[in-house]
């Protein structure tokens, strides 16, 4: 583990107090300028609820000694570190989720069993007997993973969902009562609500539609009419998003064997273009969405073959462990500025860090963001150089240069 990283180099910004124990946890990385929450008040109703200490339409305690539980979609951990005892299987599309996981875990003296951290794409426990989700803000990630989970429920499986008020709407409840089966909702606590469901084994909900395929407009240069793959919970999957094909509309084309790398990869769209522009270039995928990155590597392969130079990974921005210093001739990069409901530009601060420590010199990052967001600023301060290639109302495309 990285030692910015290990439980005692990090200092909680408020522990979390539960039936189960109080827990100290940390968001991953931690940023110590922003000290957002690793929990909140949806994380504790819920297990306030587990321990029969809630207000709640559902009554006792639910029995957890001896059954087999899956909780979906913990952001940080904080589900899945309060039930250690109890080893649960996490499930999560965030690497950094994941990673935050497993500091906490360890933080609490649990152990830390990466076999029973899967990622959304891995194959999901044969049975579940206590099924916990953390309603995601993509509905369409929640449609996926309920059908993904439908065949491990039984009837005897207690379902529980929980969120934040504004993350819980009639489409998310009759999501589980098309998916798995009848549902209600608690009384709002601080905000939160709980959902429950009873799984009916009779119903048939079907094939999950997921994934869903689109063709590209006939104006977005390299990739025009081409076919994008789209995993659930991947950023606009049913339309190229307009930040993106401003982009595009702007691309530099690689020099032949130069090594490439598009950063947030979402569906791959960028990096798939960069590689057709540029015939020989070696593209990195890299997203922390392991939705994201398995729709980029589809997307590539549909367009450019199973034998095209790429690589395709879930990892944090372009940290040390992801790809060598100096080892990169192009970045480029489309950040986000959300953090689940948090806006921030944490992740778009780490991400320009590390690209500028993996460019060689002469390496260029080119960045396509809000024109709001001052990104320009950030990008001379940390490489001395920002050049407007394009602007439009909306949108910027800048150019850094590592000296």
């Amino acid at each position: 583990m990285n030692p910015q990283t290990t439980p005692a180099a990090i200092t909680p910004a408020n522990p979390l107090a539960t039936p189960f124990g109080a827990f100290d946890l940390t968001r991953f990385p931690e940023d110590p300028r922003e000290r957002l929450r690793a929990w909140d008040a949806a994380d504790e109703y819920l297990l306030r609820h587990l321990a029969g200490e809630a207000d709640s339409a559902a009554g006792a305690a639910t029995e957890l000694a001896g059954r087999r539980i899956a909780v979906l979609g913990d952001r940080w951990g904080a589900l899945t570190t309060a039930l250690a005892a109890h080893r649960p299987v996490q499930i999560t599309d965030s690497h950094l989720g994941r990673r935050a996981t497993m500091a906490n875990l360890a933080r609490a003296g649990a152990a830390v069993d990466e076999g029973r951290l899967l990622t959304t794409r891995d194959t999901p426990p044969e049975r579940i007997d206590v099924l916990l989700v953390r309603v995601p803000k993509s509905l369409a990630l929640l449609e996926d993973q309920l059908h993904r989970l439908a065949p491990s429920v039984h009837a005897g499986t207690v379902v529980i969902g929980t969120g934040m008020v504004t993350e819980i709407h009639t489409s998310t409840l009759r999501l589980f009562e098309r998916i798995l089966g009848p549902t209600r909702t608690s009384l709002a606590a601080r905000k939160a609500r709980l959902i429950f469901c009873t799984p009916d084994p009779a119903l048939d909900p079907g094939p999950s539609p997921w994934p869903h395929r689109y063709a590209l407009p006939s104006d977005v240069g390299p990739v025009s009419g081409r076919t994008v793959v789209n995993h659930a919970g991947t950023f606009c999957a049913e339309r190229l998003d307009i930040g993106t094909r401003f982009l595009l509309a702007h691309l530099p084309a690689p020099a032949p064997g130069a090594r490439v790398v598009d950063l947030g990869c979402g569906n791959g769209v960028v990096g798939t273009a960069a590689a057709l522009a540029g015939p020989g270039a070696e593209v990195l995928f890299v997203d922390e969405s392991h939705q994201a990155v398995a729709s980029a590597e589809e997307t590539f392969r549909a367009n450019l073959g199973p034998d095209a130079p790429a690589e395709f990974l879930a990892a944090d921005a372009l940290a040390p462990e992801v790809v060598a210093a100096g080892s990169v001739d192009l970045v480029l990069n489309n950040p986000p500025f959300h953090s689940h409901q948090a806006t921030t530009d944490a992740t778009a601060w780490r991400m320009f860090t590390g690209a500028k420590r993996a460019l060689r010199p002469g390496g260029e990052l080119w960045v396509v963001g809000n024109r709001h967001l001052g990104y320009h600023v950030k990008l001379r301060r940390l490489f001395g150089n920002c050049r407007l290639v394009a602007g439009n109302p909306k949108f910027v495309v800048l150019r850094a240069v590592k000296r």
